[in-house]
């Protein structure tokens, strides 16, 4: 059963027409509340307490859940439909935006996976006297504070902490699991009348602890330090910076869920095999090293990982996904957001992707300035780095006429500017746009000034399936002509061009390839590939030994790519002892010529005839051969009791 739909107008600021929006949406509205969070809130009330409700207001989600709680009714759904469809100088009709929105708010998001952290408090401050043991003093009375000095003047006389001299050797982990070591350590020994004295110093003492308060002003002791949990910097020089850090310090004890991020499969990732090097698009990306090499795969601590997303972006077999919520999910709701504005209406519509800084220069935009036009559709996710050429690609397939992706202060802009350059060239010319706008004025004039995109009049795909056949799919939509498409170096996406010359069939090449696009035919000397699921790693071509293969980045649309083309095959050698099919023809023929005469092994004509025989033929000559090296002469014959017996009469 669909929720109720209370929608209010907000004192009159922004025009909803309940009619056709229901019939938009397929949901019961009530009528238009001028003030459902204040005046009118007892309507609220017994709305919620009638049946489940969805409340069309974001501002006041805390205000209507209290309410909830207080009435005992189930926790209503909040859509924003104000700042972003109805707060807008554009006179356009604005229903179709508010109907996408609102059957976006309606999908049922998955739970989110998480584990817990527990941290007991223990903190470790690091910097230089002064600011250092300021900020001991505040924490002394909630953590269980040690702070460490780089020397041992102006050593306070203090119980309520510790103290110890020496230099931070090397650090690791994450909240509630920080490995520490310290060189020339020093502790405070306790009693003593005047200045404290030390103990000897040492180098390479361990500890650990919960919480890092770096007030070192030097170089982070991690990157990325911003998004390391219970790592907290701040400048010593900056009063009010401190003070956060050492507010945010006391918050810091307890239990805490950590949500999982990232999924990984191991079986796809391509990172290596047999110790020779593939793809490490993961470990170039990560910004603060929660992703290690782990033999033919890659390993993730989701303890340390922050959830950016990049590696989902540019991970190319997909072992990498991203899952706080699901890739598969983003995709629903781009599906949902363009199939809802199209059936209400709505043409030539703009994704604009955001994530929660985006969405408070939103709020500001609408409150203060034009808001936006009402073509514009913002989609809020949680990490920018995720949202790939795939899901860019998806988006244009699936109903939108142009991709906005808001960046925020610190998103990744290399990754997404690549993952951007490669959905241009896969089919998206001039569609897709990197806005790095920093004030919401500025982001409205540019969203209105822009021209107006051309509607797309492809049918609209459903996004169903891996990243891969997604973009594969969205390509063939966005160009139903073309046959090849050619991509910049290093595209996921691509063929293997064999010299066939060079090529010995000697199928390294197949034994490794981590995606099993190249495979060899057990019937035949022959070397096969699937272009569909090359991943472009060029593992092949690091380990052919002839120096015989090289990759060509493009991604091709017919069905050919989806089935095993041959690259390379020779008639096979028939054994001179049984006439098995064996090898390659012209590789034994080179062998055994390049070995007649030339060998002291093979000047015997049967030692170089072993060299045409099959494995089986092979053993058995070699066994059989009066000059085999492996030949223990005669078996002895089984001594019995007669024989004792014999040798007895004759002595």
């Amino acid at each position: 059963m669909k929720k109720t739909l209370l929608i209010c107008d907000c004192l009159g600021t922004q025009a909803i027409d309940a009619q056709t929006l229901g019939a938009a949406t397929g949901r019961v509205c009530t009528a238009v509340h001028t003030s459902l969070c204040d005046a009118q809130i007892d309507r609220a009330a017994r709305a919620m307490a009638d049946g489940e409700v969805m409340i069309a207001c974001q501002q006041e989600a805390t205000r209507f859940a209290d309410l909830a709680e207080d009435l005992g009714v189930p926790m209503p759904d909040f859509v924003d439909i104000r700042d972003r469809a109805g707060w807008t100088a554009d006179r356009a009709d604005t229903k179709p935006k508010m109907a996408a929105l609102i059957a976006d708010a309606s999908r049922p998001a998955p739970a989110p996976k998480t584990v817990d952290v527990t941290s007991d408090g223990v903190c470790l401050i690091i910097g230089a006297p002064g600011p250092a043991f300021d900020a001991a003093e505040k924490l002394a009375d909630i953590l269980a504070v040690t702070v460490l000095v780089p020397d041992a003047s102006d050593l306070p006389v203090t119980s309520r902490f510790d103290i110890c001299v020496g230099r931070l050797g090397h650090v690791s982990g994450t909240l509630g699991q920080f490995s520490i070591r310290i060189d020339a350590f020093q502790r405070v020994i306790p009693g003593g009348r005047g200045a404290p004295s030390l103990t000897d110093p040492r180098d390479g003492a361990q500890s650990s602890c919960d919480v890092i308060l770096d007030l070192s002003g030097d170089t982070p002791l991690f990157p990325a330090p911003d998004k390391r949990d219970g790592y907290l910097r701040a400048d010593p020089n900056s009063i009010p910076a401190v003070a956060d850090a050492v507010l945010a310090a006391s918050q810091m004890v307890g239990t805490f869920e950590k949500p999982l991020h990232i999924r990984l499969q191991e079986p796809l990732c391509a990172h290596s095999r047999a110790e020779q090097p593939a793809c490490s698009n993961c470990l170039n990306v990560c910004p603060i090293g929660a992703i290690l090499p782990a033999g033919d795969h890659v390993r993730i601590d989701p303890l340390i990982c922050a959830g950016c997303g990049a590696c989902s972006a540019v991970c190319p077999s997909g072992a990498i996904s991203y899952d706080a919520p699901p890739v598969d999910h983003v995709f629903h709701r781009i599906g949902t957001l363009a199939s809802a504005y199209r059936k209400a209406g709505g043409t030539a519509a703009a994704l604009l992707v955001h994530d929660s800084h985006g969405a408070e220069m939103i709020r500001l935009a609408a409150r203060f300035g034009k808001g936006l036009p009402a073509h514009v559709i913002p989609l809020e996710i949680d990490a920018l780095a995720m949202f790939g050429h795939a899901e860019m690609l998806a988006a244009l397939a699936g109903g939108f006429a142009a991709v906005d992706i808001l960046l925020a202060p610190k998103s990744d802009r290399d990754v997404l500017q690549a993952q951007a350059d490669l959905a241009t060239a896969i089919g998206a010319e001039g569609r897709v746009s990197l806005l790095d706008i920093a004030d919401p004025d500025a982001l409205s004039d540019h969203l209105y000034d822009r021209a107006a995109p051309d509607d797309l009049t492809t049918t609209p795909i459903l996004p169903q399936g891996s990243r891969r056949q997604i973009a594969r799919l969205a390509a063939k939509t966005l160009h139903p002509d073309a046959e090849t498409i050619p991509l910049p170096d290093h595209a996921p996406y691509g063929a293997v061009i064999v010299d066939t010359d060079a090529c010995t069939l000697c199928l390294a090449c197949a034994s490794l390839c981590p995606s099993g696009a190249l495979a060899d035919n057990p019937d035949k000397p022959q070397l096969r590939f699937q272009e569909d699921a090359c991943l472009q790693c060029g593992l092949c071509a690091h380990v052919c030994p002839e120096d015989a293969i090289t990759l060509q980045p493009q991604l091709n649309l017919t069905d050919a790519a989806l089935s095993q083309t041959v690259l390379n095959e020779e008639e096979p050698f028939a054994c001179v002892e049984c006439g098995s099919l064996f090898g390659v023809k012209s590789t034994i023929e080179r062998i055994t010529e390049k070995l007649a005469g030339n060998h002291a092994m093979f000047a015997n004509p049967d030692a170089l005839r072993m060299i045409q025989m099959c494995d089986n033929c092979r053993v058995k000559a070699q066994f059989h051969a009066q000059d085999n090296p492996l030949t223990l002469g005669e078996r002895p014959r089984v001594r019995t009791t007669e024989d004792y017996l014999s040798e007895r009469k004759d002595h």
